[in-house]
């Protein structure tokens, strides 16, 4: 299968590097395509692009794009926030995220700290967990409708501080079908779900968003993966690749999908 990947992040936003050094590490690891995405600009957050940011993002990635077109195939997409509000209008590609949930007191954020989700569940859900995620799977169902994205990011993204601080009962009953009612009605779009080595990247799990359960389900619902590392760091481009492929296929899926020259196409597995 080719090298890709398409959940990546630079300076212009909150990452490490700038386009051309991840430019060049991905050539280094043997990529052949290297799709960019810089945060969408979203009030009361740090890590978003603002205006100027994200031109220069833009205006970076085009002559990038020609300078090393023999080398390998560059994308510049964004990473669309469902409460961003900017356009997504000349992208090459949209992943579509939920990273916060939208409070009387401004945004929770879903993916800074254990802590941080746990008052924020306390604060805003009563202390209970179930109920932040009925509203979290609630939310990202309507991602393809509010963001217009070709790719869902880190699915069950609420479960990032599982393994060493537990929040969620990932197999209670009730759990599974709110994130199993979101991918029933996100699969009616044809979206593709990323398979997000992000958290591994960090030392915080062990495993790649989505779970192997609703990993599973996105299958039966006939939906394809697309293996993304969400790099912050050129150093870990393709971190986790090896183990997230061996997850696709324990999962049954016999195909992975992958963009290029403006189309989804798919490479057998």
């Amino acid at each position: 299968m080719i090298k890709t990947n398409y959940h990546t992040h630079t300076y212009y936003c909150d990452g490490k590097d700038s386009p051309e050094d991840m430019i060049i590490s991905a050539i280094e690891k043997g990529f052949e395509i290297l799709g960019f995405s810089g945060h969408s600009p979203l009030l009361d957050t740090d890590w978003g692009m603002n205006g100027d940011n994200l031109q220069r993002y833009c205006e970076d990635l085009n002559v990038l794009k020609e300078k090393y077109k023999d080398k390998i195939e560059i994308l510049c997409g964004i990473e669309h926030d469902y409460y961003s509000s900017n356009s997504t209008k000349g992208f090459d590609y949209i992943i579509g995220s939920v990273h916060c949930l939208k409070t009387q007191d401004g945004y929770l954020p879903l993916d800074d700290s254990a802590e941080i989700l746990k008052d924020g569940i306390n604060r805003y859900f009563d202390g209970n967990s179930l109920k932040l995620a009925q509203v979290y799977y609630d939310t990202i169902s309507d991602v393809v409708n509010k963001t217009g994205c070709q790719i869902v990011g880190h699915f069950d993204l609420i479960t990032k501080f599982d393994e060493l601080s537990p929040i969620f009962d990932t197999q209670n009953h009730q759990y599974l079908t709110y994130a199993k009612t979101a991918i029933k009605k996100l699969s009616e779009s044809n979206v593709l779900f990323e398979i997000n080595t992000g958290a591994m990247t960090r030392g915080l799990r062990t495993t790649p968003y989505p779970q192997k359960e609703l990993l599973i389900f996105i299958r039966e619902c006939g939906c394809d993966v697309i293996i993304n590392s969400d790099c912050h760091d050129r150093n870990f481009l393709d971190f986790g690749f090896d183990k997230a492929l061996q997850l696709v296929r324990e999962c049954g899926f016999e195909r992975i999908a992958y963009l290029s020259k403006g189309k989804i196409q798919y490479t057998a597995i």
